[in-house]
C-alpha cells in the first residue's frame, strides 16, 4: 500500500495540516515539527501527491514547452538543457509538439487543459503574435529563439538574425567571393526574413557581387539537400550561407553528389554550431548560436514571470561568433 498524508500524520503524531506545511514551499512550520514530518515520511517511503496540492495552491509549476521543429538535430541539445534547466528549478517541463500547427489559439486551449503554469515557446520560425496570443490569455510566456524588437509584447529571448546574416556576408567578402548565394530555410519563418535582411544589406553597398536566394521548404536535412541539389543543377554559385547548421549538412551531401568540392568549388557556412557541426567529416565553418546561454536566460525568465506575471515583457540578445572550419575557403 501507498503511504498517504494521513499515514504519516499519525506515525509522526502530528496534523494531517502539519504534514501538508511541512511539504508546501514557503508554509510556515518550525524546525522540530519538520524534523518529526519528515522521518516519518522517509520511514513510510511517502511522498507528496504534487497534481493533488495543485488543486489546493492552485499552481501546478507545470510549463509547456512548445516547439515546431522536431527535424532539426539542433533541438534534441535545447530540449535537454530546457528540461534540465526547468527541473532544477523545482518546475516540471511538458513538451508539446506542435509541427504544422499554425493556429495559435489551438495550443492555448491546450496549455489552458494542462492548466501550465506558464509557457516557453522555443521556435525561430513562430511569428511574435503566436507567443503573444499567450499573454493576452493570461498565460505567462517566453518566446525563444523569436524575433527580436526593441519594445516587445512578450519576453524575447535569442541572437540578432539580422546581425548573423551581416556577420555571413562579411566572412564571404573576406574570401573575395562575387557570386553568392543565400539559402534560407522557410519564406514564412522570421529567422530566414531576418539573416537575408542582415546579409542582403551588406552585400548591397558591393556592386561586383552578385547576389541569388532561395529557399528550403523546411529546416531539416532533406529540405538542405533538395534545394542544393536544385541550384547545383543550374550552375551553383562560389559560396552560399545557408542560414542553419542542418540546411548546411543538406548542401553538403547534395554537393558531393552533384561532383562539386567543398570549398574549393562551393564554400558554404551554417549557423547554429550544433554539435555534429564540428565532426570531423562535416567541419562545417559556421556561426555559433550560444544555446546554453539563452535556455538558462529562458528559464530564469519564466521562473521570475511566474512570481511577477505582470513583469515588463524585455527582449535578451546573445552576441554570436563565425567559429572557422574547412568549408569556406581561407582568408587571403
Amino acid at each position: 500500500m501507498v503511504a498517504t498524508l494521513k499515514d504519516v500524520a499519525e506515525r509522526a503524531g502530528v496534523s494531517r495540516s502539519a504534514v501538508s506545511r511541512t511539504f508546501t514551499d514557503g508554509a510556515s512550520v518550525s524546525a522540530k515539527m519538520r524534523s518529526r514530518v519528515e522521518k516519518a515520511a522517509a520511514e513510510l517511503g511517502y511522498s507528496p501527491n504534487v497534481l493533488a496540492r495543485s488543486l489546493t495552491t492552485r499552481r501546478t509549476k507545470m510549463i509547456g514547452l512548445i516547439s515546431n521543429n522536431f527535424h532539426n538535430p539542433v533541438f534534441l541539445t535545447v530540449f535537454d538543457q530546457f528540461t534540465r534547466g526547468l527541473q532544477e528549478r523545482g518546475l516540471r517541463p511538458l513538451l508539446v509538439n506542435l509541427t504544422d500547427e499554425t493556429d495559435p489559439q489551438n495550443s492555448v486551449r491546450m496549455m489552458r487543459q494542462y492548466s501550465v503554469d506558464g509557457v516557453i515557446v522555443a521556435s525561430s520560425t513562430l511569428a511574435p503574435a503566436f507567443s503573444e496570443a499567450f499573454r493576452e490569455q493570461g498565460v505567462p510566456v517566453v518566446h525563444t529563439f523569436g524575433q527580436y524588437s526593441s519594445a516587445p509584447a512578450v519576453h524575447v529571448v535569442g541572437i540578432d538574425n539580422v546581425e548573423c546574416g551581416r556577420m555571413a556576408a562579411r566572412s564571404l567578402i573576406l574570401r573575395g567571393h562575387r557570386y553568392v548565394g543565400f539559402m534560407g530555410g522557410p519564406l514564412t519563418a522570421t529567422s530566414t526574413q531576418d539573416r537575408l535582411k542582415g546579409f542582403a544589406e551588406v552585400l548591397a553597398s558591393q556592386p561586383d557581387i552578385t547576389l541569388s536566394v532561395s529557399y528550403a521548404d523546411a529546416y531539416s536535412f532533406d529540405a538542405g539537400r533538395r534545394e542544393m541539389l536544385r541550384l547545383a543543377s543550374h550552375g551553383p554559385q562560389e559560396a552560399y550561407f545557408c542560414g542553419d547548421d542542418v540546411l548546411s549538412i543538406g548542401a553538403l551531401s547534395a554537393l558531393k553528389d552533384s561532383g562539386l568540392n567543398v570549398p574549393q568549388d562551393v564554400g558554404i557556412i551554417g549557423l547554429n554550431d550544433m554539435e555534429m557541426a564540428g565532426w570531423e567529416n562535416i567541419n562545417l565553418t559556421t556561426i555559433r548560436q550560444p544555446i546554453r546561454q539563452i535556455v538558462n536566460s529562458s528559464v530564469e525568465l519564466i521562473a521570475a514571470t511566474l512570481e511577477e506575471p505582470d513583469r515588463y515583457p524585455e527582449a535578451r540578445l546573445f552576441p554570436c561568433r563565425v567559429i572557422e572550419r574547412g568549408t569556406l575557403r581561407p582568408v587571403p
